[in-house]
């Protein structure tokens, strides 16, 4: 067994026996409904077969009393490795073995017309269903490794885009930033507004917000990106033509680790003081509290304006230009990384269309998977629905890491 860059057990055995005979990459347009799809598949299959067949055969070797220190070390790690692999797919077996014979179950019943046994068998069946799901999707985790920023705080910047719809880019800027505000509440997570600026007519400009909590970043990392809006205008001409107006808006999602290692020159930066206007119009300060720096060799610039004491603020503005420095070379690292391939859902694009709004259809679509759910207004509160669309990413990113693995394995095995 050899630790495979990706952070994945990779059995050599795997070399002469998992020939995928299907290419994931078309498998994988076509089936990324659920994890359980993918666990369906052959060569899925094979490779857990491969993992949990190492397993067995490390624990045995463990009891060997032949070995050295170096090799029970080596052996304890593969086998504290593989051991939470290969117990959630023995797990997941066990599931799939009761789901056939409920299935069997129900086909008995049916022939047999037993309505009030069927009712209740189908309902356990519908159960175990979901469990399937559920183990399917803890076990596809045991498999990706951890992404190092994952539970890192963020920085979550809205801006509004232009459109000839007046002011309906602000207003729907608005509503965004106020449902993640709403979603770090139901996540329990701490909310700070960094920096704040209202439109003229109750929308907003742009705001920026640092977000702390349990996993944040990985929670909001698929959020970055162009978010679009289809309704038609409450006032004005175009509300009275019942026309429909298209606007954007944009949100930039930066993690922020604890330690970030950028040196900043001071005579690099131009720091600028102002009056602080806060959110919604609350308390204007008297005095030039408010701070922007500029980082003159890239032309990043950042603002504060979330405490009354202009030092405080200085430093906060100081701490996020560090993370969008560092987020430029965290940019450069992942396209060094990726640059054999284009990631599927485009996450690293902060210009691409992920998602739209249409409020005259009542309807969120994500673009990057295909999903579409109801009810915009229990989107926009930012608890439940927004928390099962943002689970549906994570779940589609996971197949996806999953998929890729698989593919460099085929690519491995045909000498590519």
């Amino acid at each position: 067994v050899g630790l495979h860059s990706h952070g994945f057990w990779r059995p050599k055995t795997l070399l002469d026996t998992g020939r995928f005979t299907l290419s994931f990459n078309s498998w994988h347009r076509k089936n990324h409904q659920d994890s359980q799809a993918l666990w369906k598949h052959e060569a899925v299959q094979k490779y857990l077969e491969s993992l949990s067949k190492e397993y067995r055969q490390v624990s045995h070797q463990l009891s060997a009393h032949s070995l050295n220190d170096f090799e029970q070390r080596t052996l304890r790690r593969r086998c504290a490795n593989l051991s939470p692999i290969a117990a959630a797919f023995q797990e997941i077996k066990e599931a799939e073995k009761e789901v056939q014979e409920l299935e069997a179950m129900c086909t008995e019943l049916d022939s047999r017309d037993e309505k009030q046994l069927l009712e209740l068998a189908l309902e356990e069946k519908e159960s175990l269903d979901k469990k399937m799901n559920v183990l399917c999707r803890k076990l596809f985790q045991l498999l990706v490794p951890k992404e190092k920023y994952d539970t890192c705080p963020v920085i979550l910047e809205v801006t509004a885009g232009r459109t000839t719809g007046g002011d309906i880019c602000q207003q729907f800027t608005k509503e965004i930033f106020d449902m993640y505000q709403s979603y770090a509440d139901y996540k329990r997570w701490t909310f700070d507004i960094v920096n704040y600026t209202p439109a003229e007519i109750g929308g907003l400009h742009h705001a920026a917000a640092h977000i702390s909590g349990e996993n944040v970043y990985r929670h909001l990392k698929y959020e970055g990106g162009t978010h679009r809006v289809q309704r038609i205008p409450e006032t004005g001409m175009s509300s009275r033509m019942q026309r429909i107006h298209t606007g954007t808006m944009s949100v930039i999602v930066l993690p922020q680790p604890e330690e970030v290692d950028v040196k900043v020159d001071p005579k690099d930066l131009r720091i600028d003081t102002f009056r602080a206007k806060g959110a919604g119009g609350q308390h204007v300060n008297k005095t030039d509290s408010a701070v922007r720096i500029v980082h003159l060799p890239t032309g990043l610039a950042v603002e504060c304006q979330q405490e009354r004491s202009q030092l405080l603020n200085k430093e906060i503005a100081l701490r996020t230009l560090r993370a969008k420095l560092y987020q430029q070379v965290l940019e450069k690292q992942l396209s060094q990384e990726q640059s054999s391939r284009k990631l599927q859902l485009g996450t690293r694009a902060q210009s691409e269309r992920i998602r739209t709004y249409n409020f005259t259809q009542d309807r969120v679509t994500d673009h990057r998977i295909s999903y579409d759910a109801r009810n915009i207004r229990e989107i926009l509160s930012g608890k439940e629905a927004l928390d099962k669309l943002i689970n549906r990413l994570l779940e589609f990113a996971e197949i996806e890491a999953v998929t890729q693995y698989l593919e460099n394995l085929q690519a491995l095995e045909g000498g590519g």
